[in-house]
């Protein structure tokens, strides 16, 4: 039972609170006993000060401890609101840190692109942005608050034990029964239906579409803003809905619930009615034991169990990723003590029967793939989109490994060379590579170099006098600048190449040039040939005036190399690559532009 409890999100919730903020914490829940136990101790003073007003006795000590209590009860509300409202932030930044350790430790990136921990992941990220609930900090106000009048009417029933044994039992039953009865469908699960979901997605999406950059230019340019706010009206509404609806479940408990406090309200206040008739209770005594049992009414099912479940959810999702992510992200150990990776390659990459498929993927996207790069050349992989040729770059990286097969460096399986030791030896650049808010010089450098090897990198990138290397690369920083998308890419290219220079011997190149024109392209490839011409270059296009410079090319098709050797023996051979080349080249007749758009006659 313990072992259930303690699985609980909401002891999990509570249990975080001191990790987040000890000294906080103990403030918080100092200040929200004392606010719980004045609210009885008032009623309690109230019903002593009128049985002095009744016996004609000094009034002097009865007033001055209900009015102690009373101003009391006034300045520790707003005193326990800035508590939460501070202990909810902290508990939010502690939770971000935790997310965001769980993301970046693991050596791996399977844990990120893992669908099974989509839905922890997204309730980890987004809890405080007020999309599902309210912020942290607000929450821990509501659930103080909740916690406050929960603890307030306990105190209040056991106080009525001073009345009748029986009283407690039957008043603070009725009210707990309001949990059972209610819990059931309550607004935490209204909101967890997949249509609730599928409705909260949908509205999301039109309120991104709103808010966020990139979709600015084309809503004004096609005259989309109407359309996304009404979607966005639409959406919404739909949700409410939705939400509505399912609340409806709740009618037939609530009438059970109504139906039991009152007749438990009516039975105890009818037996207080009759005692002070009969004489069998003082003025004093009925006034104090009447607002106790008003008091008690605080056990009810309320507000405080939905900002509860509100605010432990990213709790447990952060609770659940740590273990999860770890695991998914983790890569295979080494079989004995890892390996130096310097020097390497020095004689060959090899691909032995590799076969890989994605965390929750239907099917491989490699499978028994077979593909040996000499070192010091240059190999580009051509296929169709889904092929596999960006996963070939994860795998060399080590983002992930493979599923079955081995992946050889001058035949040392990539496993047993340390992680951080390989990737020294390896630099890339991605389709979607990551443009830094920080100086040129750490966009080129982010592990640091001299600045002659950045301003030599810059220059073999074609990317000379674009900034002073301290620039900060966003307008958002004083003295910031923005850079066009060409330019960014050269940047891109730079990093690597400083890389390069700094001792990589492994160069991956995913679609390096996509944002430039041909006439570019062309350029910066030949600039990364003479550049990288004593290490190993591996170049993933779709462009084949590009990919027919390297030394061997690679057509991979199902996860597998169908073709294999330099430009011209592969268009002697007569298979996919010809053709694929021949497709492409049919754009690039003398009757259109670089480009491939054609002209038009103006006559």
């Amino acid at each position: 039972m313990l072992r259930r409890l303690r699985e609980r999100q909401e002891w999990q919730f509570f249990a975080a609170l001191p990790r987040a903020a000890p000294a906080l914490a103990l403030a918080w829940w100092s200040t929200l006993a004392l606010r719980a136990l004045l609210p009885p101790l008032f009623a309690v003073a109230m019903g002593v000060l009128v049985a002095a007003v009744v016996r004609r006795s000094s009034l002097a000590a009865p007033l001055a401890i209900a009015g102690g209590i009373f101003v009391l009860l006034q300045v520790l509300g707003p005193l326990h609101k800035a508590l939460s409202a501070n202990l909810g932030s902290r508990l939010a930044a502690w939770l971000y840190d935790r997310l965001t350790a769980a993301c970046v430790r693991p050596p791996g990136m399977g844990h990120l692109e893992d669908p099974r921990l989509t839905g922890d992941l997204t309730v980890a990220r987004d809890f405080d942005l007020g999309m599902t609930g309210p912020p942290m900090d607000i929450n821990m106000d509501f659930i103080a608050d909740g916690l406050v009048v929960f603890l307030s009417g306990l105190g209040c029933a056991l106080l009525l034990f001073g009345y009748a044994w029986w009283v407690p039992p039957v008043l603070a039953g009725a009210w707990l029964a309001t949990h059972w009865l209610l819990r059931e469908s309550g607004v935490w699960f209204d909101r967890n239906t997949e249509e609730v979901r599928e409705a909260q997605r949908h509205a999301d999406y039109a309120y991104r579409l709103a808010v966020d950059p990139p979709a600015a230019k084309e809503l004004r340019l096609f005259g989309l803003a109407d359309w996304t706010l009404a979607r966005f009206v639409e959406r919404r509404t739909l949700l409410f809905e939705r939400i509505y609806r399912a609340t409806r479940l709740r009618e037939r408990p609530l009438a059970w619930s109504l139906l039991l406090v009152t007749t438990a309200n009516v039975v105890v206040f009818t037996a207080l009615a009759l005692d002070a008739r009969a004489g069998r209770l003082e003025i004093g005594q009925l006034v104090a034991f009447a607002q106790l049992a008003v008091g008690v009414s605080g056990i009810a099912f309320g507000g405080l169990s939905w900002a509860l479940d509100g605010a432990a959810a990213p709790v447990a999702a952060v609770r659940r990723l740590e273990p999860a992510m770890a695991a998914a992200g983790a890569l295979s150990p080494p079989r004995q003590n890892p390996r130096p990776a310097a020097g390497l390659p020095a004689r060959e990459v090899r691909f032995r029967s590799v076969g890989f498929a994605y965390p929750g993927g239907e099917r491989p996207v490699l499978e028994g793939l077979d593909l040996v790069i000499p070192a010091g050349t240059s190999l580009a992989i051509v296929g169709q989109n889904g092929a596999g040729k960006t996963t070939l770059a994860k795998l060399l990286c080590r983002l992930y490994d493979p599923t079955t097969g081995a992946i050889e460096v001058d035949g040392v399986d990539l496993r047993d060379l340390g992680v951080d030791d390989w990737r020294s030896r390896v630099t890339a650049v991605f389709q979607d590579f990551t443009r830094f808010e920080r100086s040129l010089r750490d966009n080129v450098a982010p592990g640091g170099a001299p600045d002659a090897a950045v301003l030599a990198a810059l220059q073999d990138a074609g990317a000379q006098g674009l900034a002073a290397l301290d620039t900060p690369l966003a307008r958002g920083y004083p003295g910031g600048t923005e850079l066009s998308g060409g330019q960014w890419q050269r940047v891109a290219l730079a990093r690597a190449l400083c890389a390069v220079r700094q001792g990589a011997g492994l160069v991956l190149l995913d679609e390096p040039t996509a944002q430039l024109d041909v006439r570019g392209e062309a350029e910066i490839f030949e600039r990364i040939l003479a550049t990288t011409r004593q290490v190993t270059t591996i170049l993933i296009s779709h462009r084949f005036s590009t990919v027919r410079h390297a030394d061997r090319i690679a057509v991979i098709e199902h996860g597998r190399v169908i073709e294999f050797g330099s430009h011209d023996e592969l268009m002697a051979a007569r298979g996919r690559y010809r053709t694929m080349f021949e497709l492409q080249a049919k754009r690039f007749t003398a009757d259109v532009d670089e480009e491939g758009a054609a002209y038009v006659s103006l006559a």
